[in-house]
């Protein structure tokens, strides 16, 4: 679900469940979905537990001496993190399809601390999960989406899904995020990249390979 990806083969008593824990609920129009916005938030923080504790100790070089958010800053630190430490991070987890979502969030948690906040959007069948990271009067919308195998490139869908929840958050800019978990994906060095987009829209897309 935090992926974004259909079920699979999950056992009807699984899905039974979550929901008679109240931890899930079945939606009106169709799909499990988490029960209450408090589990949409506490979920994904208990899941990111390890990888925020296995994070190295990383200076905010991301704000300005004014203690403001600096986009820029904030690129290049995750940049600067994920080459160093994004691989042997995403083994911490245990849960293979989520490890990038858990440890961007880990890493996010870690900007946010004590200053912002990150709120979430993710729905069964989307194929992304949606962030909104708040540092004072700073709004930057993330999009995450994953390259799985026998899968097209998922930039192109990305950028149009990416503007369709920046226009919700009213905002001209934002991350597209793209981790590409094929087996035959380039090495990390080589693969690590980004690109601005500019969008039909005019709205700025910067997009992130990982």
């Amino acid at each position: 679900m935090l992926a974004g990806s259909e079920l699979g083969n999950i056992p009807n008593d699984d899905i039974k469940f979550v929901i008679d824990l109240g931890l899930c609920k079945m939606h009106p129009q169709g799909g499990l979905t988490i029960a209450n916005p408090i589990y949409r938030e506490v979920l994904p923080r208990v899941l990111t537990v390890t990888p925020m504790a296995s994070l190295p100790m990383i200076a905010p070089s991301w704000l300005t001496p004014e203690g403001d958010l600096n986009k820029d800053a904030l690129l290049a630190a995750f940049i600067k993190f994920w080459r160093q430490h994004g691989e042997p991070l995403l083994g911490t987890t245990g849960y293979h399809e989520v490890a990038p979502h858990l440890v961007l969030m880990a890493f996010l948690h870690r900007v946010v601390n004590g200053g912002g906040t990150l709120e979430r959007e993710y729905a069964i069948g989307s194929d992304r999960m949606d962030l909104c990271l708040r540092y004072k009067d700073v709004t930057l919308g993330i999009e995450l989406k994953v390259w799985r195998e026998k899968k097209r490139d998922p930039q192109a869908e990305g950028i149009e899904q990416l503007e369709s929840y920046l226009a919700r958050l009213g905002l001209n800019e934002g991350w597209l995020l793209v981790f590409d978990r094929r087996k035959n994906a380039l090495p990390i060095e080589e693969r690590l990249s980004t690109q601005v987009v500019v969008t039909e829209n005019q709205r700025n897309i910067t997009v992130i390979r990982a």
